[in-house]
């Protein structure tokens, strides 16, 4: 079953049901969202033997996320039966009846009635029994049904997912641009304060070192400097970008990407000593936010 990759999510919902072997077999499928890749399947316990080629038929679509798989099999009300007697059971059960006997005493034989009530003495077996390899491929088969619903799914609340991170990207792009345009203002109206302050000390007589002025100016604009966060902001946007291009799941790589981005997003807020980047910084924060819990559900 060929899978087109694209943003994805790990929660989804399938269902299939199909005829054979004189079962009537119904499959539901869910996904829910975990940091790794695990199938849980339940199943008839006669077909125990199948699980591990049922995994693999969840696994060639489903990359990451916990996937339950509930199998329900109900015979076929016209499928001919046939009896068969568990002798060695029915042995035991009588061996058993005669050692109570001689060991307390008691009287009586066991009848055919006793015999008919024993569980498991009597069993019922179909008639016509397929093959297990057939009955595998039956099964997978409609697992696979239910597992093309189930990705149809991810994939359709993928889109979404991926329609409101690009909403949110683009509004951090749209801020960072606000962001490289008040860095040096910020700086200049640092000088400009101390510029006036200083006017206004001389003019009260108090003596300035004008190379001291200078000094503090340009340590301010050190301290203040967000040059490198901003350029790595913006290399982490094209990151993302591509990211949710790729066609395998991205999910971990692009929670990492949040996770770096926001360290960046700490830093200038940690250097800003302005109102003005200091607002457009918590609305960064807020989107990387809102970001991060949408990417949580990407597979």
């Amino acid at each position: 079953m060929d899978v087109i990759r694209m943003i994805c999510s790990m929660t989804g919902f399938g269902q299939a049901n199909r005829s054979f072997a004189g079962y009537n077999v119904f499959i539901d499928v869910k996904s829910v969202n975990h940091r790794y890749s695990e199938v849980s399947i339940r199943l008839p316990k006669e077909w125990a033997a199948f699980e591990d080629a049922l995994k693999k038929t969840v696994l060639h679509a489903v990359k990451r996320g916990r996937v339950d798989v509930f199998i329900t099999a109900e015979r076929e009300a016209a499928s001919p039966k046939n009896l068969t007697v568990n002798y060695a059971l029915a042995d035991a059960y009588l061996e058993a009846a005669e050692q109570l006997k001689q060991r307390y005493g008691i009287t009586g034989q066991v009848d055919l009635n006793d015999l008919l009530k024993l569980p498991e003495l009597i069993q019922m077996k179909d008639v016509r029994q397929e093959p297990d390899d057939e009955i595998e491929q039956e099964l997978c088969a409609c697992l696979q049904e239910a597992v093309a619903q189930l990705s149809a799914m991810r994939h359709r609340e993928g889109e979404c997912l991926e329609q409101d991170i690009r909403e949110r990207l683009a509004e951090m792009k749209r801020i960072h641009i606000e962001l490289e345009a008040l860095a040096p203002q910020v700086v200049q109206e640092y000088a400009t304060k101390m510029t006036i302050r200083i006017q206004s000390l001389v003019l009260d007589g108090i003596p300035v070192d004008e190379q001291r002025l200078a000094t503090e100016i340009a340590l301010f604009a050190d301290r203040s400097n967000v040059d490198e966060e901003l350029t790595r902001l913006k290399s982490h946007f094209g990151q993302c970008d591509a990211l949710l291009l790729d066609k395998e799941p991205v999910g971990r790589k692009l929670d990492f990407l949040i996770q770096e981005m926001n360290r960046e997003v700490n830093t200038i807020g940690s250097k800003s000593n302005h109102s003005e980047p200091t607002a457009r910084v918590i609305a960064m924060k807020a989107e990387l936010e809102k970001m991060r819990e949408q990417i949580q559900n990407i597979e």
